[in-house]
């Protein structure tokens, strides 16, 4: 396949290493952007060292992309993958509908809510549940109450589409390793701005912590991962995700004076919260004052939105257990859950037990 060469101009410092173009026309959102190496405005302060492997800092307001390093780079996107579950169920889900989890969903390995088999749960406790303290029980439970996981999968891969995040390839909704589950910093931007303009995906990245239902009429308090959400001010909050194999990884908003800033990273070894504040800091310093590297692009008007390519066919509509593999990883970091074998919509199984297990911190 060949490669192309974007001449560097003027307006811009860059290195001249290039990933492939997606298309015969070059990559979403302009030339620039296939850059492997740092592409920013010149005539302006250099953005933040970063030890971040891919990375964007976009206008959310204009989406101009003020600044991005190997942006189209596709690497593993962990748990900021549940952006794009939730921007893509969000619209299509009753936020008042109880739901009685499967067995399945309860016995998700990783970060965990803490969900039984119980219907004590509506719609907007699953959000809350997925976005605020990453759960992958949440992720299948509402996966199962979309219809199932092929079609969930098949939901999240065609809302991709529709926004033309081309590097996205979603093949669980709680972003647990699988091979060829793939994502961008470009991609989880055009996400993230999607998602934004949703008041009820802004309502739930922006908690900082909410009671969520426990068996016989109690409740505990789950806590937001995002510690941006108390140290930065403006933050809005999102999405962050680890894995063992995916490293870490951020999505980002924040709004000062009346303008919002969007910052992405992928491949993130350590704890990345100073320096993606660093990022912002930079992105609120250059908006409006310089010339974009690129653009992040609107999505596909509904009626054009094509259907997945053949290549990224989804499974077979059935509701896999994900890999014991998953019993390694975890987001960000850990918190209160609980697992029970039971019976849930699906499966017809007997109610066994419950029990709610901690889960430390393993990683920032």
């Amino acid at each position: 396949m060949w490669m192309k060469l974007v001449p560097v101009t003027a307006l811009f410092a860059t290195v001249t290493m290039t990933t492939p173009a997606h298309a015969a026309q070059g990559p979403i959102g302009g030339d620039m952007l296939g850059k492997r190496g740092l592409v920013h405005p010149a005539g302006v302060k250099v953005p933040p060292k970063t030890k971040a492997t891919s990375y964007v800092i976009a206008d959310a307001d204009t989406g101009q992309v003020l600044a991005a390093k190997d942006a189209h780079g596709r690497y593993a996107p962990a748990s900021t993958l549940k952006t794009l579950t939730a921007e893509t169920l969000i619209p299509k889900l009753d936020r008042t509908l109880k739901v009685k989890p499967s067995a399945n969903a309860v016995n998700q390995e990783g970060s965990a809510v803490g969900l039984t088999t119980k219907a004590i749960y509506t719609v907007d406790d699953l959000f809350k549940g997925l976005l605020l303290c990453s759960g992958n029980d949440a992720a299948v439970a509402l996966a199962e109450t979309n219809g199932g996981m092929g079609r969930t999968l098949s939901d999240m891969n065609a809302e991709a589409r529709r926004l033309q995040a081309k590097d996205t390839v979603a093949k669980t909704p709680n972003g647990l390793d699988k091979p060829g589950q793939l994502s961008s910093a470009y991609d989880l931007a055009l996400i993230a701005r999607a998602g934004l303009k949703n008041p009820d995906f802004r309502r739930y990245v922006s908690l900082k912590s909410a009671k969520f239902p426990a068996p016989k009429g109690k409740s505990y308090e789950i806590g937001n991962h995002n510690k941006l959400l108390w140290r930065y001010k403006g933050m809005i909050g999102v999405k962050n995700g680890w894995t063992s194999k995916a490293l870490g990884s951020f999505v980002g908003a924040a709004t000062r004076g009346g303008h919002t800033i969007i910052v992405t990273i992928m491949r993130y070894d350590g704890s990345f919260w100073n320096e993606v504040a660093s990022l912002l800091d930079w992105g609120f310093a250059a908006r409006g004052k310089v010339q974009p590297v690129g653009q992040l692009v609107d999505p596909i008007p509904d009626q054009q939105a094509v259907t997945p390519p053949s290549a990224l066919a989804q499974e077979p509509l059935k509701t896999p257990m994900l890999g014991a593999a998953a019993a390694k990883q975890t987001d960000a970091s850990r918190t209160v859950g609980g697992v029970v074998i039971g019976g849930g919509l699906l499966f017809g199984l007997a109610w066994l037990g419950f029990g709610i297990r901690r889960r430390r911190a393993s990683r920032p």
